[in-house]
C-alpha cells in the first residue's frame, strides 16, 4: 500500500516516534514517501538511509521562537513571514511532484503536519493523524488542568482543531487517559523507540536534567546550590562544574542517564515526559509558558501524582520535588508500561479498513484502556 507521511519539524518529538511508526509500516511491506521539516529531515534520512521502501524528502516548516522559558507569539511570527513565499512555493513543489511521478497514495499519515493533511484532503485521500498534541482537543480533562490558562488553552484547542481538521481518524499517543470528547478518536499508549524499551530501571544517585535553551545560563549556578549529582544534557557544552556533569547528547548515553537516574528535571515536552514515566523515573516539568500542551502534560503529570510541575526551576521547587521522590516513586510503581504492540494493531486496521473501503471508525477496540497493549 502507498502511504504519504508527513512530519512537523517543530521539536524532535514527532520525529522519534514518527521513524517507530514508519519502521513498522515498512516492515509491513508498505511503501512510503515522507515530506518532513526542521531538524526532524536529517533525523529521518539518516534513520533510513539505505532502506527500500522509502524516500524522505524536505519542506519547509513553521518554527516557534523563545524569549527563556517563554513563547515569543510574535518573533514566531517575524521568523515564520521572513521568505515565506518562498516557503510555500517549496513546499508547493514537493506536493506536486508526488502527482507528477505517479505517486498516488491510498492513505495519508500526519504527525501534526500540514501539508500532506492538505494534500489528503484536497484529493480525497483518508487522513490518519497520529499526534499526542490532539489530546487537548479530543479528550475530556479535569478543571484543574486548564485551571488560571483558560485563554491559553482555548486559543491552543481552537489552533489544534483547525491545524488536522476533518481526519478519518486520530490516534492519541499518552500516559494520561480521560475520556475522549469526540469521535474517530482512540487513545493508544506512548510510543516508544527500542532503546526506551529495551531499557531497564536501575536506580542510582544522579539527577538527568534535559534544557533545551542553551541561553539559560542560571541553570548551572541553580544546580551547583544544591546537593547531589546532576548530568545536564542540551546546553551546548561539555564539561564538569562542581556537581553538574555537562554532556553531549548521545542516545546511548542519554538512556543509559535516564533509566539509571533517581529523578528527571525537564520541560514539557511529551516524548521525554512519557519515557520518564515508562521506566517510572520521577520528573519536574517546568513548560514552556503559554505553550498549552506542555502544560497539559505537565498538569497531567502531578495530577497522577508521577511528578510536578512548575513555573520555574529555583531552589524551593527542585528541593522540595527532590525531597518528595518516595510518594512519586510509590505513584510510578501502579503505571503499567506498555510496548507498541496496540499502536501497531490500531495503525494495521485502520489501513486495512481504507484498503477495503470501509466507513470511518468511531472508536477501535481497547481504547483508552489499560487492556489492549
Amino acid at each position: 500500500m502507498r502511504l504519504l507521511y508527513g512530519v512537523v519539524g517543530e521539536g524532535m518529538g514527532h520525529a522519534t516516534r514518527s521513524r517507530v511508526v514508519i519502521d513498522h509500516l515498512l516492515s509491513r511491506g508498505h511503501e512510503v514517501r515522507v515530506l518532513v521539516s526542521g531538524r526532524a529531515f536529517r533525523f529521518l534520512t539518516d534513520a533510513f538511509r539505505g532502506r527500500a521502501g522509502i524516500e524522505v524528502r524536505e519542506i519547509a516548516g513553521l518554527v516557534m521562537a523563545y524569549r527563556g522559558n517563554t513563547m515569543a507569539p510574535w518573533a514566531s511570527v517575524r521568523a515564520n513571514l521572513k521568505g515565506a513565499l518562498g516557503k510555500v512555493r517549496r513546499n508547493l513543489d514537493a506536493v506536486a511532484a508526488l502527482a507528477e511521478e505517479g505517486f498516488e497514495p491510498r492513505a495519508v499519515i500526519s504527525d501534526y503536519d500540514s501539508w500532506t493533511y492538505l494534500y489528503g484532503r484536497s484529493r480525497r485521500i483518508p487522513v490518519v493523524a497520529i499526534d499526542n498534541i490532539q489530546a487537548l482537543r479530543r479528550l475530556r480533562h479535569p478543571r484543574e488542568i486548564s485551571a488560571g490558562l483558560r485563554t491559553d488553552f482555548a486559543v491552543a484547542r481552537i489552533a489544534t482543531g483547525l491545524r488536522l481538521a476533518g481526519a478519518w481518524h486520530y490516534l492519541v499517543p499518552s500516559f494520561f487517559f480521560p475520556p475522549v470528547a469526540r469521535p474517530r478518536t482512540t487513545l493508544v499508549p506512548p510510543i516508544l523507540r527500542d532503546a526506551i524499551l529495551a531499557a531497564r530501571r536501575e536506580p542510582r544517585e544522579h539527577v538527568l536534567v534535559y534544557q533545551t535553551s542553551t541561553a539559560n545560563d542560571a541553570l548551572v549556578p541553580l544546580l551547583r546550590r544544591l546537593p547531589g549529582e546532576f548530568r545536564v544534557y542540551g546546553m551546548g557544552r561539555e564539561g564538569r562544574e562542581g556537581n553538574v556533569a555537562l554532556r553531549a547528547f548521545s542516545e546511548t548515553g542519554f538512556v543509559e542517564d535516564l533509566r539509571t537516574a533517581r529523578a528527571v528535571l525537564a520541560g514539557g515536552g511529551f516524548s521525554l515526559m512519557s519515557e520518564a514515566v515508562h521506566l517510572r523515573v520521577p520528573m519536574l516539568s517546568v513548560p514552556v509558558v503559554h505553550q498549552a500542551e506542555q502544560v497539559m502534560n505537565g498538569r497531567w503529570l502531578r495530577r497522577l501524582g508521577y511528578g510536578d510541575c512548575a513555573e520555574s526551576f529555583t531552589e524551593e521547587a527542585v528541593a522540595g520535588f527532590l525531597a518528595d521522590l518516595p510518594a512519586r516513586e510509590k505513584a510510578l510503581a501502579a503505571y503499567e508500561p506498555r510496548d507498541n504492540a496496540f499502536t501497531f494493531a490500531c495503525v494495521d486496521e485502520l489501513l486495512g479498513r481504507i484498503e477495503r473501503g470501509e466507513r470511518k471508525p468511531k472508536r477501535l477496540v481497547g481504547n483508552g484502556s489499560r487492556t489492549g497493549a
